[in-house]
């Protein structure tokens, strides 16, 4: 300020000046700005290259006229870093920039720190230091770091590593240019807050990723890898990328050349999803091996996940699990090649599109039972649909619910023509969708229906009476013979019809009815009107019978029955040699 004073007479005897110096006052104001601007902007998301954005976009251009957030590669991954400083040989990726002028090296470039340089020193002893650039004499050590800074005109830099309990995540640079004040000690205590947030910001997005990539790869290790080719259905499958859901789908070869087709979803995320998905997802292929229906596969399926959520419940307090109910879905269906059907039922999963040839859609008629998990216990219904040839069924996730409209859903426009090959139509669906977050992780089981070829199975109905076992020894070996399965796969498979059609004759009702299958192997089929079911027995010494089951189950790779309202159907499956189907 100034002031004049006047003289009696009015003349001036003397000017007076006071000067206040308000610039620390300015700098402070700005570092508490930007430390708050810092804080509200940062730590908001769990991914590392939004936290990294965030940080500059708060600093530039009110604070720095140049920020770049460069973060250790490893920790973008996910991967735990190790304690101590940095070493030279560790690449660092640059995760962000704002500013004036050109950066030397752009976003998402990694590369390792050039020794002798502010930053290497940064790292090594993880401190935070502010240079002045006017003199560098590391420039030649980073040449292409220091001509970019030359070009812009930086004469300050103020460079901070982002360390977490001891272990550094990655470097903050800040820089100064033209006519802006340089950087002082004093912006080091505000920095130094700034780089604490960004880290622990940081390391939290690297948990996430972390839990998140273990979560993926269980899950995705939990699906099925290769799907074995069968004679009467093409399958395949379209799992979006993105997000961590419980989302699972399986394609399980039953007895008789029949197909089982799954899809279900659990509604947590992370690792608890992927443990209850491997869960549900053994369950179901151990009752799928008991040819179970599928509304009683499911009603088993009930009663595992009533017993999964009350294990949870009696978990500790602490536990985050057991404030976490369990809820899932499942649709379970199974087609038969030789009736061109298909049965299906569900809990709580929405009931699947069927895309006929002809390009006519609709929604499968489903009686829909509650969620798995859920106190709801009323009764599943199943529903069997005939297909026509080459019928698309397709299976899908919740979230894919409205885009399976039979008229104006993208699915079935995607999926038209039908006769495309299966990883094409998967592809166009893929190409169809929306990308859209509510989508990200969800899953579709496609399968395309074929009848039994019938140069793949033979059937005859049996005299119910002693003749029956020489005459499907009989047939059975003529059949062989056309299929070029002689010598021991022949004998072994006439001695296991011979047993079935024995027990089905001595201890069942007719008709008697035999089929061989040639599918993945060699299946032999008994078919009878009783609903006894045969059990094994071992006999004694000098017993005379009640070694039939006993044979067929050392001869047979597999064996079972299933259960139909006019009978009972006993099976038995051989490997064949060579693979050969």
């Amino acid at each position: 300020g100034s002031g004049a004073r006047p003289g009696g007479d009015g003349a001036v005897l003397g000017v007076s000046v006071s000067v206040v110096d308000i610039s620390e006052q300015v700098g402070r104001l700005r570092r508490d700005a930007a430390l708050d601007a810092v804080r509200d902007a940062v730590g908001r998301t769990l991914d590392v290259d939004t936290t990294c954005r965030d940080l500059v976009e708060a600093l530039v251009p009110d604070y720095a006229d140049v920020g770049v957030v460069e973060v250790v590669d490893a920790v973008l991954r996910g991967e735990t870093p190790d304690p101590g400083p940095l070493g030279l040989e560790v690449p660092l990726r640059r995760a962000a920039y704002d500013g004036i002028g050109q950066a030397a090296h752009p976003v998402g470039d990694v590369r390792t720190v050039a020794p002798g340089t502010p930053y290497h020193r940064a790292l090594s002893d993880l401190r935070i230091r502010v240079l002045s650039l006017d003199d560098a004499p590391w420039a030649d050590a980073d040449s292409a770091r220091a001509g970019s800074l030359r070009r812009i005109g930086a004469h300050t830099l103020l460079v901070a590593p982002l360390t977490v309990r001891g272990a550094v995540l990655g470097l903050v640079s800040l820089y100064r240019c033209g006519d802006s004040e340089p950087f002082t000690e004093a912006d080091v205590p505000v920095v130094s807050a700034m780089a604490s947030r960004v880290a622990l910001g940081i390391d939290n997005a690297r948990r996430y990723v972390h839990e998140y990539t273990i979560a993926s790869a269980l899950q995705r290790r939990l699906l099925p890898q290769n799907t074995a080719p069968q004679p009467a259905v093409e399958t395949d499958h379209l799992l979006l990328p993105g997000g961590d859901a419980g989302h699972w789908f399986d394609t399980i070869a039953l007895s008789g050349a029949r197909t089982g087709l799954v899809i279900g979803e659990v509604s947590e995320r992370g690792i608890h999803a992927a443990t209850t998905m491997g869960q549900l997802r053994t369950v179901v292929h151990a009752l799928a091996a008991l040819d179970l229906e599928p509304d009683e596969l499911l009603a088993r399926l009930y009663d595992t996940a009533a017993r999964l959520a009350e294990e949870r419940a009696q978990l500790p307090q602490s536990d985050p699990l057991n404030q976490e109910p369990l809820a899932a879905t499942c649709a379970y269906a199974v087609y038969d090649p030789f009736t061109e059907t298909c049965t299906v039922a569900s809990a709580g999963h929405p009931a699947p599109l069927v895309v006929e040839p002809d390009g006519a859609a609709y929604v499968v008629g489903l009686p829909v039972g509650p969620p798995l998990g859920t106190a709801d216990r009323a009764p599943v219904a199943a529903v069997s649909l005939q297909l026509k040839e080459g019928s698309l069924v397709v299976l899908h996730s919740n979230a894919l619910r409205g885009h399976a409209q039979p008229t104006s859903g993208a699915l079935r426009q995607a999926l038209l023509p039908t006769d495309r090959p299966m990883g094409e139509l998967c592809d166009a669906v893929a190409r169809a969708l929306p990308d859209d977050s509510e989508l990200r992780g969800a899953a579709l089981l496609l399968a395309r229906t074929h009848a039994m070829p019938e140069d793949r199975y033979a059937a005859w109905e049996l005299p119910y009476d002693r003749s029956a076992p020489a005459t499907a020894r009989r047939l059975t070996s003529k059949t062989l013979a056309d299929w070029h399965l002689e010598g021991d796969t022949g004998d072994a498979t006439e001695l296991i019809v011979s047993e079935l059609v024995t027990n089905a004759v001595r201890y069942g009702s007719p008709p008697v009815e035999l089929r061989l299958i040639l599918d993945r192997g060699l299946t032999c089929e008994i078919r009878d009107g009783s609903t006894t079911a045969p059990y094994m027995k071992y006999a004694g010494a000098v017993d005379e019978g009640g070694r039939g089951l006993f044979i067929i189950s050392q001869l047979a790779s597999l064996w079972g029955t299933r259960y139909a309202p006019e009978g009972k159907t006993v099976w038995s499956e051989q490997a064949i040699p060579g693979g050969e189907t």
